[in-house]
């Protein structure tokens, strides 16, 4: 009598191979028959791995694990070349700056599924052991992030191995916060017409950039208006106008004297709605250094102070504004989408305040209210249009 013949198993192959172990192979959702990733002891084990990969299969959660062998190299070009559209000039520049000098150098040749949280974090600790600053290397953290993240979402890896790595702390570095006056001496020690520029900075809460990419056009003289609609950036060495950080276009309101300056100092420009506000003597576009060497830093050693950068004017800005008008109203100010940024990196305590609150708190206690005059301005549903500006 014939043995009785073993029935097709349902989803599948499993085979004996030379060694005394066990392949097994399944059909993908495209039919193709792939083998397992191991061989297993028992054909028990290799049935149970094939039932985990139906399961996976039926509930759409299976991945091609030819995806995962990508390397971080094509990966990550693939991921930036997919990005850079939607990417400011100078950010795409930092991004790939970042892929080829500190990504692709140590795990470019890796394959997505080879890469364990424990991979990132000697990665991450091999920056540290060069001397990279913590800054950079959270920097570089981000992109790569951001590439794993992708390869997620692209089906290429099922999980993320960025995740419960240990970043360096930042330093915790306090901008130089001016007083208005303190302010006004670098602005009255600069040479014109960079003493507006840097009056832009202190007293309308621009960007470097943004100041630099001011146009003719952008200025309304009558109404006291500055439109904030382009920055001028560096990437790589050369100079590209684009949006706004965070896209943060915005009209601000200035102060009447300054707008007279501003009207004074649109006379002695080329004709042009798109002629630049401030230029190198040649009529070319700033840049930063050269500025800040030439014009700022001679204006902040001629004013009595040291140690004071660009940025801080900004910073002093949202501070002042914060201080008297509100979170809110320095939010508008400085272009920022959300106010939480404009308290964590922006406002500041103002020197003297806190024993004002004390005092105030004193008389409270005394059932008094003779600080009323304190809560001018601060109207949190004012969304800070008019703007404010400190008199220069």
């Amino acid at each position: 009598m014939a043995g009785k013949r073993k029935g097709r198993r349902p989803f599948g192959r499993i085979r004996k191979l030379p060694s005394g172990r066990f392949q097994a192979r399944y059909p993908g959702p495209d039919g193709v028959l792939r083998p397992a990733d191991r061989t297993f002891a028992t054909v028990t084990d290799a049935d149970r791995w094939l039932n985990k990969m139906r399961v996976e299969i039926e509930e759409g959660r299976w991945l091609d694990p030819a995806e995962g062998k990508t390397t971080v190299r094509d990966w990550a070009a693939r991921w930036l070349a997919a990005v850079s559209p939607q990417l400011k000039h100078k950010t795409r520049a930092s991004y790939r700056s970042l892929i080829n000098s500190l990504i692709n150098p140590s795990l470019g040749d890796r394959e997505l599924l080879s890469l364990r949280p424990i991979t990132i974090a000697e990665w991450v600790g091999g920056m540290k052991t060069k001397g990279l600053s913590a800054s950079r290397i959270r920097q570089a953290y981000r992109v790569l992030s951001q590439i794993m993240r992708a390869a997620v979402d692209n089906d290429m890896i099922s999980l993320t191995p960025c995740r419960g790595v240990r970043l360096p702390r930042m330093p915790q570095t306090e901008p130089h916060i001016l007083t208005p006056l303190e302010a006004s001496k670098v602005v009255q020690s600069a040479a014109k017409p960079h003493d507006l520029l840097i009056a832009l900075l202190a007293y309308g809460g621009l960007r470097v950039g943004e100041a630099f990419a001011l146009r003719r056009v952008d200025i309304d003289v009558s109404g006291g208006f500055v439109l904030v609609d382009e920055n001028l950036a560096e990437a790589n060495g050369a100079l590209v106008f684009d949006t706004p950080k965070s896209h943060q276009k915005r009209l601000l309101r200035v102060g009447p004297s300054l707008a007279k300056r501003l009207g004074q100092h649109l006379e002695t420009l080329p004709a042009g709605d798109d002629a630049l506000l401030f230029t190198t003597p040649g009529g070319k576009p700033l840049r930063y250094n050269q500025w800040r060497k030439a014009y700022f830093d001679p204006a902040v050693s001629a004013a009595g102070l040291t140690d004071v950068t660009p940025h801080d004017l900004r910073a002093s800005h949202g501070t002042w504004v914060a201080d008297r008008y509100g979170v809110m109203t320095a939010a508008h100010r400085l272009g920022h989408s959300n106010a939480s940024v404009t308290t964590r990196h922006y406002a500041r305590p103002v020197a003297g305040r806190d024993d004002q609150v004390a005092e105030a708190a004193d008389a409270w206690l005394s059932g008094h209210d003779n600080d009323a005059g304190a809560r001018r301005g601060h109207d949190d549903d004012d969304d800070g249009s008019s703007g404010a500006l400190v008199p220069v």
